[in-house]
Order: structure tokens, then sequence, then C-alpha cells
């Protein structure tokens, strides 16, 4: 399949509210209130061998981005986690992209939206490496980004809320066209806060630093490159991150379903090293995501 095929010409099925309907069938109403309004909630998973890695946790966190929208989706954890299942298999596919949804429809059009429906779709797909392999290896570059994570009065930023997202693209476009891969988020204050889709790491003296997620996404892959530095018996240091104290920081790496663990060479006018503490996260991360294969009787 061609990279560059549009995602409304691709082949398979997707689950739309319950059924399994052909890829191009799965539509929605150009005055859905998600179209106008944000008010939509989606996951990022990955599917390695044939399994989906930690796909409950993902499905969780779903629905708790629903409840903060103010909306309740009509199916249980365990529906859902069984239709991704269902049509990963479907689709025949082993390593894969999974994407679940959740919008309102179109029954409301205006800021109220107590009736719309609220819709559910699941869709896989190849994607391979969230960054250029090559690139990837050596470390990849982050531009500073004009925008920055907003004020959690301000939004509900435990959601992994489409809306929330609209900055993130804003800044990637811009440092895409200043020939960076990515772009690093400062927050409301002023600190070190994320990349567009990814939270970030650094590295000093043998040690972890990482901002603390008080106004973005505790990310799961981050949670999990977190359990795999405590297993190593490496320090973690979870606080607030200036953005001047990158100039101290030897080694940098970005997190994330779609990112995984990826070395990051510079930030703006900070430059790191590819470490062994970031190449052994990284195997680590492979590791875990694998599926581990029972041992023969």
């Amino acid at each position: 399949m061609a990279a560059s095929l549009p995602f409304d010409q691709r082949d398979g099925d997707i689950w739309l509210n319950g059924e399994f309907v052909p890829w191009s069938a799965a539509q929605l109403h150009v005055l859905s209130h998600a179209l106008h309004y944000a008010s939509s909630v989606f996951e990022g998973e990955r599917a390695y061998g044939g399994e989906i890695f930690k796909l409950t946790e993902h499905t969780e966190r779903l629905f708790r981005s629903a409840e903060f929208l103010d909306m309740e989706i009509p199916y249980t954890v365990a529906e859902i986690d069984d239709a991704c299942k269902a049509l990963l298999a479907r689709q025949g596919l082993q390593d894969a992209y999974v994407r679940p949804v959740a919008w309102r429809g179109s029954e409301m059009m205006g800021v109220s939206a107590q009736t719309t429906k609220i819709n559910v779709a699941i869709a896989i797909w190849e994607w391979p490496s969230y960054f250029d392999a090559e690139e990837r290896l050596k470390g990849i570059r982050l531009d500073m980004a004009k925008w920055r994570r907003p004020d959690p009065a301000t939004i509900p930023c435990e959601a992994k809320a489409a809306g929330l997202y609209m900055i993130c693209t804003l800044s990637k476009h811009a440092a895409e066209r200043k020939g960076y891969a990515d772009a690093l988020m400062l927050d409301y204050r002023g600190q070190v806060a994320e990349a567009t889709g990814a939270n970030v790491f650094f590295i000093k003296d043998g040690e972890l630093h990482t901002p603390t997620p008080d106004c973005f996404l505790n990310g799961i892959t981050r949670q999990t490159v977190m359990e795999l530095a405590r297993t190593r018996q490496i320090k973690i240091n979870e606080r607030v991150i200036m953005p001047e104290e990158m100039a101290d920081f030897e080694e940098c790496f970005i997190v994330g379903t779609a990112a995984e663990v990826t070395p990051v060479s510079e930030i703006g006018p900070y430059s790191f090293t590819v470490g062994d503490i970031t190449t052994t996260l990284m195997n680590d991360y492979t590791s875990a995501v694998q599926p581990k294969v029972a041992a023969a009787e």
C-alpha cells in the first residue's frame, strides 16, 4: 500500500457503531457536531506481532476522555477491547496502528449537544516508524514551538481530545517547514512540557529528568518507559524543567505510541548525544512491546 494513499481510499473494514463496514462506507455527515465543535476523543495504539500493546489501558483512557467531554460511550471497555482484537484479525495485520475514536453526531448543531448520538469507530492500518528510520537512529531535531500547552483551568488536559491537538498541528507544521522533525512545546508558565505528540525525557549524570504532567497527558508510553527505567534502577526526577536547563542535559528522547522511544539530537539551540541510557531504554521498550512467546513444554 502506498504511503501517500488517502485514508478514505484504503482497503479493508472499519468497526463502526458495533458493525464491520467496508472502509469506504465509514462516513459521517458534514454537520456532525464533532467536526464543528471538536467534540471527539480518540486513542492511538500499536499492535506488535498480532497483539495490541496495553490495549485495556488505552481503552480505559478513551472512556475517561469521553467523561471529561460529557460523553457516554454506549459500549463497555471489554466490548471495545474485543472489537479492536476482532478488527485486527479481520484486517489480517500483525504490526499495525489502531485508532479508536468517539464523537458527537449530527442530531444537534450548536454549542449545546445533549441529545447527539455518541458514535464510536475503530480503524486499523499498517504504519511504519513515525520518524525517518535513519534520522531516528542518530537523533531527530526539534524546533521550539511558538504555541504553549494551556492552563489546565482552561482545558480538560487529562483528556485525549481532538481539539487539544490544534496547536500541535500548527507547531509541527512550522517545525517541518524549517527542516525539523518535530517541535518542543513549553507550557503556559514557560516550563518544558512535551513534543507535539510525545512526552520528553532528559538525561544527566545517569538520571532521568522529565516534566511533571500537570497540564498535558501522562502518556501510557511515558509510564511504560518509567517502569523500564525503574527496573534498571535508573533514578527518575519528575519535576519542573525550565528551558535553559536543556543546556546541561547530556541525552534526550521522546516517547509515545507513535514515536515509541525516539532519540533527540537537537532542540532549538541545545544539542544532545544518543547515549547509552537512551539506547538501553529504546531496546528495552522494543522488547517490552513484542508478544512473549510461551516456552515449549
